[in-house]
């Protein structure tokens, strides 16, 4: 007996074993949250898409790469969902959106449905991320999905060694680099530390390079600086100390048939449709010198008067109390007096410029000054609104921190700080759990009743 696999895209799947299918993480978006375009491209055939009768859908945690309402819209409100969160928040909205079945997955709790068993395993941070065990037709399947795995968990699985097949994120991602590139050490690309030791201790047969299927707008330098690994590298060096183990590419929606003695091709998913070119690989430039924040915010449309004027009041008024209301960690650089210089910037690549002072919790808008800022923070007008507004995240906000000529002890200070202390970072990010989800819930929801694909 055989366990059929398919890629949906990104980190989604399709599992098929005598009659049972189950998807996990599947997006039916391209572009997805909000700036995640599909890479290779691919169109997705929705009409299909409502037609099929899952047997469940596995959520493996709440980003909204993963768990998306626009994508959940599509599929029949039968299907039951697994979702991995301990925030109750995403359980409601996903009932609010019509499905009637959902579940809150436990760790190390297995899950039957129909031929297929299911496991969700601690992830490295498990108070958001997941990874799932899949076992049917006598195979034991590892989807990691873009979690970290820590040594708990390792020896856990390795006591299952060796595996039939890993689906390993394979992507390490610079998303701190392109914030503050100014900050960023360029050098060559080296796999993580970790991740030898853990494949060798999981002996797969197949190794899957999963999750991390999307670039920027064609247009962005985030395409040659957030994405330092090729599926090339990743293949040769894995392979190179894994010689037991074979590499396996799966573009979307291509299928395999995996059997305890071998892997085929199968048919592909009918409702992923491949576009141009499929054996695309990332093109890591590390000495790419990135553009002006001026020029990235021309890019983009000009806001109407409404929202221009909903970000400035925010920056003006919200974002003082909420700032005010979160807690600052003891070590962080905000703790003693700083200036801070905030510059928002239009369609004509203009800026408003903002000053703070801030001194622990407490923040003051104040004038104009000369005086030095001690932290700066970049990024187009479009951006913080569609930040505020629709739950976009930091990954495609084109947010720049600190790229300013700092006097010696600042920057030495600065070298210690962490960049995710930004206080627009936090008064946008910090408490906005499923903000993307319940943006996309408010829209559906208003939609005329002969529209909604509620069924």
């Amino acid at each position: 007996m055989s366990l059929k696999i398919s890629r949906i895209l990104h980190a989604g799947y399709v599992f098929e074993n005598d009659g049972t299918s189950i998807a996990f993480d599947p997006i039916v978006e391209n572009p997805f949250s909000r700036n995640c375009h599909a890479f290779p491209s691919v169109r997705f055939e929705l009409e299909q898409v409502r037609s099929l009768r899952l047997d469940a859908i596995f959520i493996s945690h709440l980003h909204d790469d993963h768990l998306s309402l626009d994508s959940l819209d599509q599929f029949d409100r039968s299907t039951p969902i697994y979702l991995y969160c301990v925030f109750d928040e995403l359980f409601a909205m996903i009932k609010a959106l019509g499905f009637a079945q959902v579940h809150r997955l436990q760790v190390d709790l297995p899950v039957q449905v129909g031929s297929i068993e299911i496991i969700a395993r601690r992830a490295l941070d498990d108070d958001v991320d997941s990874l799932f065990q899949v076992r049917a037709a006598g195979l034991n399947v590892l989807n990691v999905v873009d979690s970290w795995i820590g040594p708990e968990t390792i020896a856990q699985l390795a006591a299952y060694a060796p595996w039939d097949m890993v689906l390993w994120p394979f992507q390490t991602m610079r998303e701190i680099a392109v914030i503050a590139p100014s900050r960023a050490i360029p050098g060559p690309v080296e796999l993580p530390d970790d991740w030898l030791p853990q494949l060798r201790a999981l002996a797969p047969r197949y190794i899957v390079p999963s999750s991390c299927q999307f670039v920027q707008e064609d247009w962005s330098w985030y395409n040659h600086a957030m994405f330092p690994v090729s599926y090339r590298q990743f293949a040769q060096e894995i392979g190179a100390a894994l010689p037991d183990a074979q590499i396996l590419r799966l573009d979307p929606s291509t299928s395999v048939l995996l059997d305890r003695e071998s892997l085929t091709p199968a048919a592909p998913l009918p409702w992923v449709i491949p576009v141009g070119p499929q054996d695309v690989d990332f093109d890591y430039r590390p000495g790419l010198i990135p553009p002006a924040t001026a020029d990235i915010a021309r890019r983009f449309a000009p806001l109407s008067e409404p929202d221009a004027a909903l970000v400035l009041d925010f920056c003006r008024e919200g974002l003082l109390q909420r700032y005010r209301d979160m807690e600052l960690a003891e070590d962080s650089y905000f703790q003693a007096p700083r200036l801070w210089r905030l510059s928002l910037y239009g369609h004509d690549g203009a800026a408003t410029v903002l000053y703070y002072r801030t001194h622990g919790d407490q923040i003051a808008l104040v004038e104009q000054t000369d005086e030095a800022p001690g932290w700066t923070t970049e990024v187009p007008l479009v951006k913080c609104h569609a930040a505020l507004v629709l739950g976009e995240s930091l990954t495609s906000m084109y947010m720049r921190i600190n790229d300013h000529a700092f006097d010696a002890a600042t920057q030495a200070l600065l070298d210690e700080a962490d960049i995710v202390d930004d206080p627009l970072i936090r008064c946008l990010f910090n408490d906005a759990i499923g903000a993307y989800q319940a943006a996309q819930l408010q829209r559906l929801l208003a939609r005329p009743a002969e529209k909604s694909t509620t069924r």
